[in-house]
């Protein structure tokens, strides 16, 4: 065949609608909250503890871990990977999301989580021993759904501070410095370490799409509390959020000749 100068045609891959980013962050969000949710009911106290079964609070913490770790990498290139109405927020704070797509983002989440509570809820069912007071025990909050028995002001701070320091990390580990390819990574360890502090004290969520999927079916002292694991993260993501390119994100400038 003869020689031809023209050049190759590379494929040019389109950006994703909105409809799929917002499919991604309803099928990520899914997995976290079915991940640990799901964790939490079966798995953390299995009969008791009796025979060795059950996983205790080091598995719901890495539930939560990986559950982000690996919806991160398969749903995370189409949407960005948020999965946490906080999160979303502190993007969106720190410059690095369009205010204007927040609502979407934050429905999106909402539905998964939901979606992944009420599917849990189903297979619960199938239980002899079913109850919804499982629910409770998951659900986040001070008092009487600490499993440390903690105090609402103890609650507040864990879940503002481990919020702050998840939104940092993730502005870190996905800005242009970052390693390419390693943020899930670093995000679903940061996660993990943060459960194993935070669970003790407020069952830790650090994720109002979680708190309220869980809450809906928890009973009355969930419903009553989820306020708090609301308004903590929030407020612990726009912390974050509106100081790290302030602590974090300064350069030298260089000197004019």
């Amino acid at each position: 065949m003869p020689e031809t100068d023209a050049p190759a045609v590379v494929p040019i891959e389109a950006s994703p609608t909105r409809y799929a980013r917002w499919a991604a962050e309803v099928a990520g969000t899914f997995v976290l909250v079915f991940g640990v949710i799901g964790t939490a009911i079966f798995a953390a106290g299995f009969a008791a503890g009796k025979g060795g079964f059950n996983v205790g609070f080091l598995g719901v913490a890495l539930a939560l871990g990986l559950s982000v770790l690996v919806s991160a990498y398969a749903f995370g290139p189409i949407s960005g990977g948020h999965f946490n109405p906080a999160v979303t927020i502190g993007l969106a704070t720190a410059g690095r999301f369009d205010w204007k797509d927040v609502i979407g983002y934050v429905v999106a989440q909402l539905v998964g989580g939901i979606l992944a509570s009420t599917l849990l809820l189903a297979i619960l069912a199938g239980s002899k021993a079913f109850s919804v007071l499982w629910f409770r025990g998951a659900s986040t909050g001070w008092g009487v759904l600490s499993p440390g028995g903690y105090s609402l002001l103890s609650v507040l701070l864990i879940e503002v501070i481990a919020t702050a320091i998840l939104v940092y990390v993730i502005l870190g580990v996905t800005s242009s410095r970052g390693a390419v390819g390693f943020a899930p990574l670093a995000i679903g360890f940061t996660l993990t370490l943060l459960a194993l502090i935070a669970i003790p004290v407020s069952n830790g969520s650090f994720n109002p799409a979680r708190s309220i999927a869980t809450a809906i079916y928890g009973g009355p002292d969930a419903i009553s509390q989820v306020w708090l694991t609301i308004i903590a993260p929030i407020v612990g993501a726009l912390i974050a959020g509106s100081t790290f390119r302030f602590l974090f994100d300064r350069t030298n400038k260089l000197a004019s000749a």
